[in-house]
């Protein structure tokens, strides 16, 4: 059984206890809210070892970290450190993107080493490996298709995209719409150009009850992807990207009545007056599902910076109700991220966040906050390093700043406002 009929059973099992924990709330809620389809917990029974995580209504923000492979560049040490890097910057989840050099191989060693849940995107590897076997792309076979499904939910993949709501309709409502950017997603632009050259539906879509059973069978969460999200603002909340979002609710009941758990990812680049509607939308459309986001990016104009960016956006989507944000590195548009980018995307995505936590009212991430104004009141320099959200550079940094004057640092040295009021107040 899955945790989600386990959940519509009444079981509470041992996955559902230590995310309850780990989040102060009593198993037993946390067990309604699996069993009502808001919060998924991505642990696939062939993952030895990964810790759960629970992802959805009323719990933490997660952030999930990118990492894999180009066709240019493959190093799999590299993606090796990029994951431990990542999980010692607070990531809650990575996903292998992988599409260079033995696929196979670098996902099976990312699932041994990561004690973390690991997402993919199969349609990349079975494209590419039609294009390596048939000389095209569009030349997969939907059993090729499946058995790389049901390979990578074998050898335990927890979550994985697949952009069923990319059909031959929403195409043609696409081909309607003057798009600035196009299609952006790269697993949907696969499909497109799949069922444009065999002129037969997305066979994510036609099959997707194959889909669901592979899916239950291993308790692989799905994360119906958004391959006609927007990827410029100008693109944002257009019919295709809302036609799609109509579609992934229909497909999560599916989902659901087969006891498989869900989660939808939504976009993309989109204007800060628009993000509260996008997520809104998603709720209400598909029930209430977890809301998976990437960034949202609020301005294109910031290659090198989109960290920055995908933190604005990310902390206005968890606000008003999105559930996981994907991060977004200083390289995004420029190329593949190195390990100190992957760090950092981490990092931004994390105060994103903590940020929207707090807006959402989060007794742990209020208490952070607290307990961090207190340790600076007691100029207690070890509790604050211990309460950042990235110790290693403020440990760093402090180093860098001590100041002559005892307790303060070099900002404000024998001026420093909490002193110089402490003292008096003390000798008052």
């Amino acid at each position: 059984m899955t945790q989600r009929t386990k959940a519509q059973k009444g079981i509470v099992t041992k996955e559902m206890k230590r995310v309850a924990r780990e989040e102060g709330i009593s198993p037993e809620r946390l067990r309604e809210k699996i069993a009502s389809g808001r919060v998924v917990i991505p642990a696939n029974r062939n993952h030895r070892g990964v810790r759960p995580v629970g992802i959805g209504e009323g719990l933490r923000i997660k952030v999930n970290t990118n990492l894999g492979t180009s066709s240019d560049h493959v190093d799999l040490e590299e993606e090796l450190k990029k994951l431990e890097v990542s999980i010692q910057a607070g990531t809650d989840a990575v996903m292998d993107l992988s599409t260079g050099g033995d696929i196979d191989g670098i996902r099976r060693e990312i699932i041994r080493h990561s004690p973390i849940p690991v997402g993919t995107v199969p349609i990349y590897e079975a494209a590419i490996e039609a294009a390596k076997k048939r000389k095209a792309l569009a030349k997969m076979r939907v059993e090729d298709l499946l058995e790389v499904i049901e390979r990578q939910a074998e050898e335990g993949v927890d979550f994985i995209t697949v952009h069923c709501g990319v059909t031959r309709n929403t195409v043609e409502r696409l081909k309607r719409t003057r798009r600035l950017l196009g299609v952006v997603s790269r697993g949907g632009s696969f499909l497109i150009e799949w069922m444009i050259y065999n002129g037969k539906e997305n066979p994510l879509y036609e099959y997707y009850d194959r889909l669901l059973e592979i899916a239950k069978k291993h308790d692989v969460t799905l994360s119906l992807g958004d391959g006609l999200r927007p990827g410029c603002l100008a693109d944002a909340t257009d019919r295709p990207q809302v036609q799609e979002t109509i579609l992934l609710g229909e497909l999560t009941e599916r989902a659901w009545a087969e006891g498989v758990q869900v989660m939808i990812e939504g976009p993309g680049h989109v204007p800060l007056d628009q993000i509260e509607a996008n997520v809104l939308l998603e709720k209400r459309l598909c029930k209430g599902a977890p809301f998976y986001v990437l960034g949202p990016l609020v301005t294109d104009v910031s290659p090198g910076y989109d960290h920055i960016t995908c933190a604005i956006g990310g902390a206005i989507a968890g606000k008003a109700g999105a559930d996981f944000l994907c991060y977004v590195t200083p390289s995004e548009h420029l190329k593949l991220p190195s390990i100190e980018d992957v760090r950092e995307g981490v990092i931004a995505t994390r105060i994103a966040g903590h940020a929207a936590d707090i807006a959402r009212g989060n007794k742990v991430a209020l208490q952070r906050d607290i307990e961090m104004s207190k340790a600076r009141m007691a100029f207690d320099w070890e509790k604050q390093i211990e309460l950042s959200l990235d110790p290693d550079k403020a440990k760093r940094y402090h180093e860098q700043g001590k100041s002559g004057e005892k307790d303060v640092c070099t900002m404000c040295g024998e001026f420093c406002a909490i002193k110089r009021l402490k003292d008096f107040f003390n000798k008052a």
